[in-house]
């Protein structure tokens, strides 16, 4: 179960791979991409059909990927993620995080065997600041009812 920590954890690095970018204004690919890079993040796309992305190199493949980005955000079809998965893993890329939909049954599993530190089943965007919109709603929804993820506590860490 992805908590609070671990959440923290993959957003305070500031540069991450979006593996899914997409060049349509109305994917979700292309919202993370515009979102992250307007808010203080050098974000790295990943796309195997395009060149750029908002005016920012795109890269075709996880093995062309500039090894200092180490986090990566998954938006891909779930029959593209597990793969995306193994190959950051032969990478060193060890942060990753699924966006809701795109996991697969096997994710979590894959990503332990893997030695990958896992962030699932959460919206990047209820939890990347400045939280906005509709986002800020559903986060105080979330509260409300008692299923916002808990920080560990520093033992448990």
């Amino acid at each position: 179960m992805t908590d609070l920590t671990q959440i923290k954890k993959f957003l305070d690095e500031k540069k991450i791979i979006i593996a899914g970018a997409s060049r349509n204004e109305k994917k979700f690919g292309y919202a993370i991409v515009k979102f992250l890079s307007e808010n203080g993040y050098e974000v790295c796309p990943l796309n195997p059909h395009a060149s750029e992305i908002l005016g920012i190199k795109c890269y075709n493949n996880i093995a062309d990927l500039p090894g200092d980005f180490k986090k990566l955000f998954i938006v891909t079809p779930k029959s593209e993620t597990d793969k995306i998965m193994r190959e950051a893993a032969k990478k060193g890329i060890s942060e990753v995080w699924i966006q809701q939909g795109s996991q697969t049954k096997a994710s979590s599993e894959l990503a332990s065997e893997l030695g990958l530190n896992l962030v699932s089943g959460k919206c990047l965007f209820m939890f990347a600041e400045p939280v906005q919109s509709i986002h800020k709603f559903h986060r105080g929804l979330v509260r409300l009812f008692g299923r916002y993820p808990k920080a560990l506590s520093p033992e448990k860490n």
